[in-house]
């Protein structure tokens, strides 16, 4: 009798986390982007207790106290053509906030952003208590408002630069709420657990479909004509860049995710295909966001006229993990 009850026990609870697991929200992918392609995830939520991060993989890919993911774009060029961030689940919006200007922290200053640092955004109430939330958007692109009804993949507005932030992104924020709507845990889309549950505490994910983790992945790469600036990359402002005579001719690459004793190497070959310029180099430390430029000046009577080529690469353990190409004309 005793073993029959401890059997029935045991399916009751299994029954029960089944069933919790059924009343969770399955959340879509909330930007209209591809993982990997044209955004990443730069930074995921903070699994460590205490002062310390750790996202759910155990890696270092984020910051401490961390509560969303930001899903970031390459560059500033892509968010000035538009791309939208679109609701994960059905539900109702629950509050908004527009009228923040798309200006990095950086420029505004803390102090102007230290009651808006979600910048632009927007709260969906998901039902049994759950929220989302979409903070950093751009400004005057929000197209709902509180008590609108909203479907999974409906347009919300699109990603900026909104609030305390540096780079353009959408935070994608989960919250579970009680019942008066305040909000009692934030939780790691990952796992479902709440934030500071440990990395290497088991959960399941609440995406709808695999969103895979890519721990390091290359952002924005092209040529300048002498030391890069990092802002007027960041613009998109070299894009179609062309070459001088006597210009120095300089390679630059921004990526996140590296790590110490990652191997990079930049090589940039003439028009008829011999190197002009390699440097290669052992990293000494690991950095969530890395830039790097490497080139030289033009030799005595000038470069040759052609089409030069640049190619980054970042190695880790004997594999490539960035490999990429770029060209510039020089007339």
């Amino acid at each position: 009798m005793m073993r029959s009850a401890l059997i029935g026990l045991v399916l009751l609870v299994a029954s029960a986390a089944a069933s919790a697991q059924e009343q969770e929200p399955r959340f879509a992918w909330p930007a209209a982007c591809t993982l990997g392609q044209d955004c990443f995830i730069q930074n995921y939520v903070d699994t460590a207790p205490g002062p310390r991060f750790a996202n759910f993989r155990c890696d270092r890919l984020g910051y401490d106290g961390d509560n969303g993911i930001d899903i970031r774009l390459r560059d500033l060029a892509a968010m000035r053509q538009g791309v939208d961030i679109l609701a994960a689940a059905d539900g109702t919006v629950l509050r908004v906030r527009d009228g923040e200007p798309d200006i990095s922290v950086k420029e505004r200053g803390a102090e102007a952003v230290k009651d808006v640092k979600a910048g632009n955004a927007v709260i969906i109430d998901h039902g049994g208590g759950w929220q989302t939330r979409y903070a950093h958007m751009k400004q005057g692109s929000i197209r709902v408002k509180p008590g609108d009804t909203v479907k999974t993949g409906q347009p919300l507005g699109q990603i900026g630069l909104s609030g305390s932030t540096e780079f353009p992104h959408v935070e994608f924020t989960v919250m579970k709420a009680q019942g008066d709507g305040a909000v009692e845990a934030f939780i790691d889309p990952f796992t479902a657990l709440p934030i500071g549950s440990g990395c290497e505490t088991a959960g399941h994910p609440l995406w709808a479909a695999d969103v895979p983790y890519i721990p390091t992945g290359l952002l924005i790469a092209g040529f300048a004509a002498g030391p890069a600036d990092w802002e007027t990359a960041r613009r998109g402002d070299y894009a179609g860049i062309k070459g001088g005579r006597n210009a120095p001719l300089v390679l630059w690459a921004e990526s996140f995710g590296v790590r110490g004793g990652d191997t990079q190497t930049v090589v940039i070959t003439g028009p008829d295909g011999k190197p002009v310029h390699q440097d290669r180099t052992v990293l000494a430390e690991s950095k969530n966001l890395w830039s790097v430029f490497s080139g030289r000046r033009a030799p005595p009577g000038g470069w040759k006229p052609g089409t030069y080529t640049g190619r980054y690469q970042l190695e880790r353990n004997s594999v490539l993990v960035i490999d990429t190409e770029r060209k510039v004309e020089i007339p």
